[in-house]
């Protein structure tokens, strides 16, 4: 199971990739617990990623290594 939910506010790691927008606050808006089939998932290393929604609305798909719960 997935650590963090769809209810839980989250945000990059200090150390996240510049465009995660590391310690912005954003909210789960999808997980995924295996790598879906497709070119653009093939940038993450297997294991639990999100695609997370910030305030202003712009979304990313973030794996699980780069990311906090922001509770």
């Amino acid at each position: 199971m997935a650590p963090l939910t769809s209810s839980d506010g989250v945000r990059g790691i200090a150390d996240a990739p510049e465009s995660l927008r590391p310690g912005e606050i954003a909210s789960i808006i999808a997980v995924f617990e295996t790598r879906p089939e497709g070119s653009h998932f093939v940038q993450f290393p297997q294991g639990v990623f999100y695609s997370i929604e910030y305030a202003d609305g712009e979304a990313a798909d973030i794996h699980d290594a780069h990311l906090e719960s922001a509770e």
